[in-house]
């Protein structure tokens, strides 16, 4: 195997900002930002969403929070819509 052509492979603390879960595993991503976890210091890696906090692996579903552009649209204006030109 060359010496020097392969990335770092290192343990890597993930946080799931949705869940607020911590996930402890060895990774090549690289992280500027370091936190202590259970006495060591790891690099640091925020995620929005995980296995933890995914609809498709916690069988739960969960209402948008923000609707299209299209449907927001047509609510503020659809009334006008109906209107008749003259």
């Amino acid at each position: 195997m060359r010496a020097d052509i392969h990335p770092a492979y290192q343990e890597v603390l993930f946080h799931d900002t949705n869940a607020d879960v911590y996930f402890l595993t060895r990774s090549t991503i690289k992280s500027k930002v370091t936190r202590e976890y259970e006495g060591k210091e790891y690099p640091y890696v925020a995620l929005d969403i995980s296995s933890a906090s995914h609809p498709f692996y916690t069988g739960e579903q969960r209402k948008t929070q923000n609707e299209g552009r299209v449907a927001s649209f047509n609510k503020r204006f659809g009334a006008f819509a109906g209107r008749n030109k003259k």
